[in-house]
């Protein structure tokens, strides 16, 4: 296995300017991720460099057999932290040959959005706390957990330290290392409140590079537990009963709630999303309604409420922004197993494009 191992860590610029990409892209079900490599002739530093390419959509479940391609374009470049040198990780979104998105392609209108001209003004800022659940292969139970049986109630996991508190570690900062080597903010881990289950942040990152980021934080996560012969969900009630479920919380701000008077601003946005609570429910992923209960620090997924540092609300505000009249505040309601370019460009279409 050593010899195996020194091929895949061989270091190509010793012996060529060619590099490796990895173009990624979305699946048919909206959270699969797929990806192949390409040979390119030298090293890239803009998508606008990279050509497009394509690939089976039947094979996806997003094109037919008759009329398979589909259509991948560059949207963003990443250090690739498993080939390494100048080799990249490309995220990408999906077309038809005719330049029209796909179903699954969030991107595309996310885009839209972020380019408005008074959107891009309010600098949007994102702060991602992406939520997971590391599952043995073969059991799709829990790592750490007795097979066919339960760990002691919740209580000590949560930031917890020891051989019978935290179930996966390794993972975890491999994970935290190689995404910080690729070039994602990430600004943080911790162990959460279930066992097996961890969050890592992204963000601040201004507009729809915080969903490009969270989608190759997810890939390069994805990528390690294959390494390590365990399974990634993003499954927002991974285990029914009196066990929290995992989240993607929000954090937002725009220019002006970060500006003096902002919390009037703030206050304004969550008036405004709390109107339309039904709608952002409804993108906010699936089988949130299994988180959403009420219990295990959610609110009711039918009520709508905030209040400041308050974990049981749909919308968290923290101390130090009440204090300072000024800041950003957290959605609580997004699942693990959200589209980040949804969630993203609809907390920022609502609260500055939308007029009730």
């Amino acid at each position: 296995m050593s010899a195996l191992a020194d091929l895949i860590n061989l270091d190509l610029s010793d012996s060529t300017e060619k590099i490796i990409a990895e173009y990624i892209w979305i699946g048919g079900s909206g959270l699969d991720m797929r990806s192949k490599a390409r040979t390119l002739p030298g090293p890239v530093n803009d998508p606008s460099e990279l050509p497009k390419w394509n690939y089976d959509g039947s094979s996806t479940g997003q094109a037919s057999g008759e009329d398979s391609e589909v259509i991948i374009y560059p949207q963003a470049i990443f250090k690739d932290p498993f080939r390494r040198g100048n080799n990249i990780l490309v995220m990408c979104d999906a077309y038809t040959p005719a330049g029209e998105p796909i179903p699954t392609n969030k991107r595309h209108a996310a885009a839209k959005i972020f380019s408005d001209p008074t959107v891009a003004a309010e600098e949007t800022w994102y702060g991602i706390e992406q939520e997971y659940t590391l599952l043995q292969k073969d059991t799709k139970w829990p790592v750490g957990w007795p097979v066919g049986g339960f760990p002691g109630p919740q209580g000590p996991y949560y930031c917890g330290v020891g051989a019978d508190k935290a179930f996966g570690r390794d993972i975890v900062d491999a994970h935290y290392k190689a995404c910080l080597y690729a070039g994602i903010n990430v600004s943080g881990t911790n162990g959460e409140v279930m066992p097996g289950q961890w969050e890592f942040q992204v963000g601040p990152t201004v507009g729809i590079a915080a969903a490009d980021q969270v989608w190759v934080a997810r890939y390069i996560l994805e990528r390690i537990t294959e390494l390590a012969g365990v399974v990634l969900s993003l499954d927002p009630k991974p285990i029914p009963g009196d066990w929290n479920g995992a989240g993607a919380h929000t954090n937002y701000s725009t220019k002006t709630m970060r500006e003096d008077g902002g919390y009037e601003v703030i206050k304004k946005a969550i008036e405004k999303l709390g109107l339309r609570h039904k709608e952002h429910i409804a993108a906010y992923g699936e089988g949130n309604e299994r988180r959403l209960t009420g219990k295990h620090e959610t609110a009711d997924i039918n009520t709508f409420l905030w209040g400041v540092a308050n974990r049981g609300a749909s919308i968290r505000v923290g101390r130090d922004t009440e204090k300072d009249g000024k800041g950003y505040f957290e959605d609580r309601r997004p699942a693990s197993n959200m589209d980040p370019y949804t969630v993203t460009s609809m907390v920022a279409e609502t609260t500055i494009l939308w007029k009730p």
